[in-house]
């Protein structure tokens, strides 16, 4: 019986000591449940949060495209319109310049036909008899030498007078002079309106020309305006397309580890709650437990169950979770005088060297080759107007077209300037988010083997505690065998002491409450050993999704930080290429200066004084023919 007592005190002193050590280890538990549970908790709201932001950056990436869309088919629309507002004007200047050339050419052949029929009358307009004259005028329709128009002039004015009318049997005379003189002058007054016309259908023709190719210039630049417009604009659209296609990817991998974590968490505070119930219905039953045996230790003074015992008392059931972590221009004739008077004071007037420089001129040549230097200048005045017009419309052109390009270069600077920095921001993020998670991943392999080392060491303690339990309830059987035969001897003897046995049933009923008290304990321990098991495997299973997500997102982040890293190189590269672009734009912005911008007067300074040039060159020649000029 001794040896029970012993056993007892040893059970109680177990008791008391695994008590305390349940506590401790209950205790680190608890400090891994609330630290682990905070982190989970600040990693779902985290998570929630960033979905949120996710999905209205979605929203806005898709909005934005939509919007894109639209602006882009608006472009399209224009550069349609535009395109055939440009090929209808090609059509009509197409009309207008072959209706000019043929206008141009009747005008030509019409002058020419004059200058030769004037020189055809002058050269035998002598005293000729008015029959002859008659038939020398007749022989030049039919050499067609007079154009139509003048025709019908001429048949007007030699009819204009009945008295004057030739007629065959009237007495010749050379009285025809007079009215040969007549047609010349008419000639030549026809010869000055044909010369006017054609001149002025000249000017009118640069000036169609010059206008259409300001419209065209004009629609060109819209075009390519637009163009450029609705290029960036699809760039800037395949760019918030794939942002937005990022961003859904993102929203996918954090709503699987946000639900992957809130499962944990789930699981991990159903645990702990467990556990701690399991604590303190273990800390009730040790209570208990030390109680009894304190009880029965009192009751029983001696006596002893095999020496197994001491080492089984209720064991604390403990499983241990990890501690997981979470996952970015000399001799003068009248005439000349007057021109040279004439020509100084316009010159003076419009402030020209040309008309200076041509009244020395006038003063120092010849009458004749005076006419011909004036008609002479009026041409070369005027095909300086047409290739002056033809310059600046080139540089209009030019400039236009490398204005555009300063502008188109100057906003792709900036454009991928922004994008290196968008870039670089994102691989940073993207690098720390990688080692957040490859941290987390060393830690989840680091809870795994702690809660594998605990489960096995536990395992190993149940193992024994259960054996024991066996073996127990085996020696306390085989003590109540003994004692109740004993006994049962004893009361048939007669020679046995009288009262002997009479406190055996106390002892036979302590140890067959130790007995009971064996088989409890290994029914507990197998209970407790069952779902000790079952959690540790339920926390490998988590732990094992867990880590297979943030493994799949330590990829997925990689291999976007390495696709951004190549994205970047690029675009450092187009950044150095969009700068050479831009440097040479200005260069050539510098050499088009001297001629199309700073060169002093303006363009439509220069055509003001040149028309007025041409204008006193018309003039004079009024004056060398003998006519007025109009005031």
């Amino acid at each position: 019986m001794q040896k029970v007592i012993e056993m007892m005190n040893d059970m109680l002193a177990k008791s008391k000591s695994e008590q305390q050590a349940d506590q401790v280890e209950f205790a680190k538990y608890k400090q891994f449940c609330d630290g682990t549970t905070a982190e989970k908790q600040k990693a779902v709201k985290e998570a929630n949060e960033k979905i949120e932001t996710l999905k209205a950056d979605i929203f806005e990436y898709a909005t934005d495209a939509q919007t894109l869309g639209e602006e882009i088919a608006a472009h399209d629309e224009d550069i349609s319109v535009w395109g055939g507002d440009k090929k209808a004007a090609d059509g009509v200047r197409a009309i207008e310049k072959a209706d000019y050339d043929a206008m141009h050419k009747d005008l030509s052949e019409s002058v020419d036909a004059l200058e030769r029929a004037i020189a055809v009358l002058k050269k035998n307009s002598g005293d000729i008899k008015q029959a002859a004259a008659l038939m020398q005028f007749k022989a030049l329709q039919g050499l067609n030498l007079i154009p139509p128009k003048a025709k019908r002039a001429l048949d007007l004015f030699l009819n204009q007078d009945p008295d004057e009318t030739l007629a065959v049997s009237a007495p010749e005379a050379n009285a025809y002079e007079s009215q040969s003189q007549g047609i010349i002058d008419m000639l030549n007054k026809l010869l000055d309106e044909f010369i006017a016309e054609r001149t002025a259908a000249e000017k009118q023709e640069s000036e169609s020309v010059h206008a259409f190719r300001m419209m065209q210039q004009d629609l060109d630049n819209a075009i390519d305006h637009a163009t450029a417009a609705r290029t960036e604009k699809a760039e800037l659209k395949a760019k918030k397309l794939q942002a937005r296609a990022d961003a859904e990817g993102d929203l996918g991998d954090t709503t699987t580890t946000r639900d992957d974590d809130a499962k944990y968490l789930s699981d991990l505070t159903a645990e702990c709650e467990q556990k701690a119930a399991d604590f303190s219905s273990r800390q009730e039953l040790r209570a208990g437990e030390m109680e009894a045996l304190n009880k029965a230790i009192e009751i029983i003074s001696s006596g002893a169950v095999k020496g197994n015992s001491e080492k089984h008392l209720p064991q604390l059931v403990q499983t241990k979770a990890s501690a997981l972590a979470q996952l970015r221009a000399d001799n003068m004739s009248p005439a000349q005088h007057r021109v040279a008077e004439y020509l100084k004071v316009k010159a003076h007037t419009l402030n020209s060297r040309l008309l200076a420089t041509l009244a020395l001129r006038v003063e120092a040549d010849p009458f004749k080759k005076i006419k011909k230097m004036i008609k002479d200048l009026i041409t070369k005045l005027l095909e300086e107007a047409n290739e002056e017009a033809t310059h600046k419309g080139w540089c209009d052109t030019e400039l236009g077209t490398n204005k555009q390009t300063r502008h188109e270069k100057t906003k792709g600077v900036e454009t991928l300037t922004a994008e290196i920095d968008e870039l670089t921001s994102s691989i940073a993020k993207l690098s720390e988010e990688v080692s957040e998670l490859t941290q987390a991943v060393s830690e989840i392999d680091a809870a795994v083997a702690k809660a594998t080392a605990i489960r096995e060491e536990e395992k190993e303690k149940n193992t024994v505690t259960i054996s024991d339990s066996q073996e127990a309830q085996e020696a306390v059987a085989q003590a109540l065998a003994v004692l109740k035969d004993f006994y049962a001897k004893a009361a048939q003897n007669p020679a046995a002491p009288e009262g002997m046995g009479s406190s055996s049933g106390g002892v036979v009923g302590m140890l067959e409450v130790i007995q009971s008290d064996f088989a409890r304990l290994e029914a507990e321990t197998t209970a407790a050993e069952s779902q000790s098991q079952k959690e540790y495997d339920e926390f490998m299973t988590d732990s094992e999704v867990d880590k297979t997500q943030k493994t799949s997102d330590i990829e997925h982040k990689s291999k976007l930080k390495e696709d951004q890293s190549k994205s970047m190189v690029e675009k450092q590269g187009d950044l150095e290429g969009t700068q050479k672009e831009l440097a040479a734009a200005l260069d050539y912005y510098e050499k088009l200066k001297p001629s199309c911008v700073d060169s002093g007067e303006s363009y439509e300074d220069r055509v003001q004084r040149r028309e007025e040039e041409i204008q006193s060159l018309k003039e004079a020649l009024q004056i060398l023919n003998g006519e007025d000029i109009a005031r």
